[in-house]
């Protein structure tokens, strides 16, 4: 477990280190407000890092991690929903372009689907129901997670066209839809051909969006 003293080590890293080379970017930042274009939901785990795999600095991606990058229902109800309140902040008052729904391999949640959780993780195990339509009758393998990895990053693609906001701009050309399955020991990023169903690599999906659509990415989900 980090101790206090690394904690505060790493803090004053970015005070006297990082901080200093981007103070006039966050100050901008700060004068004219944040206007990412991409809402990135991803999973929690500390394996994944949406910076470093975008390739983006402070002020280009507005993301939401949580247990397994699920996404809630739009049930319109008074409860608690943080990444739902957030898919809508991020369309209806930042107005981003794209969606990227980033699922990953060896993902805890999805595994976590296949077994049983302790009588103490009863929030988690409400929160795993999201994924529940993603899990497969077979025996569990690897091969078998990752194909569930991949069948519940699109569905949560499926349930993000349930919320008015996003369907309306998808509909219109406003808003593009993502799926991404992120293999940690490659490296590498799988893309969600929503014609075909299949995910393949982002080289390929991109050539495909091109040929298909100038603006790339996807804008029609049904």
């Amino acid at each position: 477990m980090t101790s206090d003293d690394e904690i505060f080590r790493r803090l004053r890293r970015f005070q006297t280190r990082y901080f200093p080379q981007l103070r006039r970017q966050f100050e901008n930042l700060v004068d004219r407000g944040q206007r990412p274009t991409v809402l990135f939901i991803g999973c929690s785990d500390s394996r994944v890092v949406p910076y470093l795999l975008m390739d983006s600095g402070p002020g280009e991606l507005f993301v939401v991690r949580n247990i397994g990058n699920f996404v809630p229902p739009f049930d319109a109800s008074h409860g608690y929903h943080g990444t739902a309140a957030s898919i809508e902040f991020a369309v209806l008052n930042l107005e981003v372009r794209e969606i990227i729904v980033c699922g990953h391999s060896h993902c805890g949640a999805i595994r976590a689907l296949y077994t049983e959780l302790p009588p103490e993780a009863r929030h988690m195990g409400k929160w795993l129901e999201l994924g529940r339509d993603a899990v497969l009758p077979v025996t569990v393998s690897e091969e078998a997670l990752r194909r569930t990895e991949q069948r519940a990053v699109a569905l949560q693609i499926e349930r993000l066209m349930d919320y008015p906001m996003v369907r309306r701009r998808v509909e219109a050309g406003t808003l593009y839809l993502r799926g991404w399955h992120y293999l940690i020991e490659e490296g590498k990023v799988l893309v969600l051909d929503v014609e075909s169903g299949r995910f393949e690599p982002f080289d390929a999906a991109d050539e495909a969006a091109r040929a298909n659509d100038p603006l790339g990415g996807i804008n029609q989900l049904q």
